[in-house]
């Protein structure tokens, strides 16, 4: 079965039990599998497209974007009416929101991605034999992705974009919240591949809210090679905990910026305020400033009151409610809250050793950022912290795979197995050797 005549009867089967079936698991079952199937064959093709096949059918996307932008935007209004009605916290409703700029974002992005070389069929080593061997080891396409995220709409063109650049097909599982706004983007996705002559069946949206049909997703080992989770911590906990196919992980944005005795004040004013409050509900906003003892009476202030101003809630230590009576007293649960608002931990540490300590204790492996002037005191910090993104001098907002050059991502990897950090289209392939030889038997 070809993977459009795949896709065809999972589309017949939607029709039939509308888009929720709750309670009717063996018939999305069924739709899973057909997905499954239809994934598995436009793999195949994908994996043997050419890059200007695929370059066509990104800025084929990107056009339908634009040219859709209304309809979208009709769609994300839907969604946020909805998200309203639920009572959805103010960084929440960001994330989902969209406008004419975030759609023009969504573009650009599938352009970017369509100027990135080619990441299949690179040779990454080659060597030869002393037996006359020649060995050489080639990216190819991991095969079926199948990517669960919440809220982010933008989240549906990025995987969408960056599975294709890479040779994968991708089966999408959005959010509830996003999930007008994610069937509008995916219609203009599939309008790129239809226009470059790929199968509707490269990228697929689950078309349910169903939470069945995640589960049913963890379980499909035979279609799908790799799953990547990018929301909450209760959900990648769940695809952690029920997946029978490897995982590539999000887990939080517990993000510290350290304050370090030889900091620049002013540049530390503007990175510690843009690190929080430019957007407080992504995972690369900072959740916990750490302050060396030697300079926080004198430049913590400023900081503090640009904060407050900015509206974000100060919550801190002893040392730091002392030196801010408008700051709140922090928990013990605050040191490990990715708060995703305008709320921010604030602590005092006794030196460069102790801040480490604090991060290794408190952090999850995601962004952590120093701000000093000492060279040395910036390599100990960047080489002894364990995270996927460490930072020198710059906001941690940047933990971003646009921003690193990616075009897009699908999400920041904080585990340590094949892909860690930002997840683009690279970090998408794996590899296999290929062996010549001129009639060599081992002896």
């Amino acid at each position: 079965m070809s993977a459009d005549a795949a896709l065809a009867q999972t589309k017949a089967s939607a029709s039939k039990t509308g888009p929720k079936t709750e309670g009717r698991e063996s018939d999305l079952a069924g739709e899973m599998a057909y997905m499954g199937r239809a994934a598995r064959a436009a793999a195949a093709q994908l994996a043997l497209a050419d890059p200007g096949t695929k370059t066509l059918a990104l800025e084929a996307a990107a056009a339908a974007l634009r040219h859709g932008q209304d309809d979208i935007l009709v769609a994300n209004a839907k969604d946020m009416t909805a998200a309203r009605k639920r009572g959805l916290s103010a960084a929440l409703l960001d994330r989902l929101a969209l406008d004419a700029k975030r759609v023009e974002a969504m573009a650009q992005g599938l352009e970017a991605i369509a100027r990135l070389p080619d990441p299949v069929g690179r040779t990454l080593a080659e060597w030869q034999r002393p037996n006359g061997l020649s060995i050489a080891r080639i990216s190819v396409p991991i095969g079926v992705v199948g990517i669960i995220y919440e809220s982010r709409p933008n989240v549906t063109a990025d995987a969408g974009g960056l599975c294709l650049k890479s040779g994968n097909a991708v089966i999408l599982r959005g959010g509830s919240e996003s999930y007008h706004s994610s069937a509008a983007i995916h219609a203009y996705l599939q309008a790129g591949l239809r226009e470059a002559g790929l199968p509707e069946a490269a990228i697929q949206r689950v078309p349910t809210t169903d939470r069945a049909a995640v589960g049913l997703m963890l379980r499909m080992s035979e279609f799908v090679d790799v799953i990547i989770p990018r929301g909450g911590r209760g959900l990648i906990e769940r695809v952690q905990a029920e997946s029978r196919i490897p995982v590539i992980a999000h887990l939080d944005g517990m993000c510290h910026t350290y304050l370090h005795a030889a900091v620049d004040p002013a540049l530390a004013r503007q990175v510690v305020l843009n690190a929080k409050m430019r957007r407080t509900g992504i995972c690369g906003a900072m959740e916990t400033l750490l302050v060396d003892r030697a300079i926080a009476d004198t430049v913590l202030p400023l900081i503090l009151d640009d904060l407050i101003a900015a509206g974000c809630e100060i919550r801190g230590d002893a040392d730091i409610c002392r030196l801010e009576p408008r700051a709140k007293p922090a928990t013990a649960a605050d040191w490990d809250t990715e708060y995703l608002d305008a709320i921010l931990t604030v602590g005092v540490v006794d030196g460069l050793e102790a801040a480490i300590a604090h991060i290794d204790r408190h952090g999850s492996h995601h962004t952590e950022a120093i701000l000093t002037e000492d060279a040395a005191a910036a390599e100990t910090f960047l080489k002894q912290v364990d995270a996927a993104i460490v930072m020198h001098n710059t906001s941690t907002q940047f933990a971003d795979g646009g921003e690193f050059g990616m075009g897009a991502e699908i999400g920041i990897s904080t585990g340590r197995l094949h892909a860690r950090g930002p997840v683009g289209a690279e970090q998408l392939t794996s590899y296999k050797y290929v062996v010549r030889g001129k009639g060599q038997v081992r002896p």
